[in-house]
């Protein structure tokens, strides 16, 4: 009986060392960001040189509490997106003694990539979809009205774009994963192209602050080709694993 116990009470004072770290790394990332939110905040309004005319290209705040507000959550957010990587390495790290070394493998691969893939994305968002987008949000109506963007709708705007880019750029890494565990094939893939075309552009309408074709084809676009990579990736997953059930058969 004491065998059998003792492997669950290892694993459960584990598991708890190992969330306790992740919590303890959370609330240092959002202490730091909280120090350091008047540098992320200037980043974030970086792609908006012409904010608003009146006040110096500054954001606005129209309450006593929302720019506190906007720092918390900003600071929450940072502490989220630095935690994320050492939390998904806490995760390989419990898991990966319970796993075969093939599985080890593509774990161990597939995480660090993963990371970089969304950092792609929210460089993606912030460098080219986030300039033409604000652009075109705050000349539109130039002529009729005069923008006086508050900090806090800004900020929800951008982290909430930034944030769904980035899943968008980890769509080869799900469909490669998915194919590796056989859920997925490259011809279900290939099937499935023309629908990947219209949900792009209705994921881009539904992302994007505008109606305009442009800026919904640039969220549209990257979707179309992330899941190009992903079919290709697919196709030399399973073309790896057809090898290696070959392999045993032949040695047979």
């Amino acid at each position: 009986m004491n065998d059998l116990q003792q492997p669950f009470s290892y694993h459960f004072r584990e598991l708890k060392r190992r969330v306790i770290r992740i919590v303890l790394f959370f609330v240092v990332t959002t202490a730091a960001a909280f120090v350091f939110h008047r540098q992320i905040l200037r980043w974030l309004l970086e792609p908006a040189e012409d904010l608003n005319k009146f006040t110096g290209g500054q954001a606005i705040f129209t309450d006593l509490t929302e720019f506190w507000g906007t720092v918390a959550r900003v600071s929450i957010l940072v502490g989220i997106a630095a935690t994320t990587p050492f939390m998904l390495f806490q995760i390989v790290r419990f898991v990966s003694p319970g796993l075969k070394s093939n599985e080890r493998k593509w774990l161990w691969i597939l995480m660090p990539a993963s990371v970089i893939s969304f950092g792609l994305g929210v460089a993606f968002g912030y460098y080219v979809l986030l300039p033409p987008a604000i652009n075109f949000l705050l000349n539109f109506g130039g002529d009729i009205a005069t923008p006086l963007i508050r900090i806090s709708s800004y900020v929800e705007l951008v982290t909430r774009l930034l944030f769904w880019l980035g899943l968008i750029f980890e769509l080869p890494i799900v469909i490669f994963f998915l194919a590796k565990i056989g859920v997925v094939t490259p011809k279900w893939l290939a099937s499935k192209r023309k629908w990947v075309v219209v949900l792009a552009f209705v994921a881009g309408a539904m992302i994007t602050p505008t109606f305009d074709p442009v800026n919904q084809s640039l969220v549209a676009g990257p979707i179309i080709v992330m899941y190009e990579i992903g079919y290709w990736l697919a196709r030399i997953g399973a073309r790896r694993v057809s090898r290696s059930e070959v392999e045993p058969e032949a040695g047979d």
